[in-house]
């Protein structure tokens, strides 16, 4: 089973990649929050969900653990296969989804295209708990959070600067994984652009 692949990316489709890993081409389907915040022309890892088909190989790929962890609890829930769990956490970022779940934001959900109100209530239903217990974006081990005020007007602030809001919330989770409680906007900000010019 291939876990994680670092590599090169040398193609970038809709919702498709292909990572060059030493010579071998990967086919790799992603999310939107992933495509957006994978390098051009640069290495990237990925973390690697890889599903078996009777005739086929699929690989799924995911920039952060979280995102490939919400992924795998959504394929628990019945009737929701790759595919669909794919489209949903292109739909959302992993904590706008995560927050949908825990506050059982059905309208939220339901926005995503392909997802109706019985499969909303069901990821509610069947994830609010696996969500309540899983440890939130920061520190993988503590869960400790950063402030969600500081998230949100980063969040805010890039997409006032005309940065989309998925690659705002990614990038924001990624400045804001080891931010600590001085952290000040100003300083976020400023880090956050510094990525997004990478």
């Amino acid at each position: 089973m291939i876990a994680s692949l670092r590599g090169k990316i040398a193609f970038k489709g809709l919702n498709r990649i292909i990572v060059d890993v030493h010579g071998v081409g990967y086919e790799v389907t992603v999310s939107l929050s992933t495509m957006e915040a994978l390098p051009q022309d640069a290495e990237a890892f990925l973390n690697i969900y890889t599903a078996l088909r009777e005739n086929a190989l699929e690989l799924y790929g995911f920039v952060t653990q979280e995102e490939k962890a919400l992924f795998e609890m959504l394929l628990t829930v019945a009737g929701i296969g790759p595919r669909i769990s794919l489209n949903i956490l292109s739909g959302t970022s992993p904590d706008g989804f995560r927050r949908a779940v825990l506050e059982g934001d059905l309208h939220r959900l339901t926005s995503i295209p392909g997802i109706g109100k019985k499969s909303a209530e069901r990821i509610v239903l069947e994830l609010k708990e696996k969500i309540h217990k899983m440890p939130m974006f920061g520190d993988p081990i503590s869960g400790k959070l950063a402030p969600p005020s500081l998230r949100d007007d980063l969040v805010s602030s890039l997409t006032n600067l005309g940065y989309k809001e998925r690659m705002a919330e990614t990038v924001a989770m990624k400045v804001l994984e080891d931010a600590g409680p001085e952290m000040s906007l100003s300083y976020a900000v400023k880090t956050a652009l510094k990525e997004l010019m990478k």
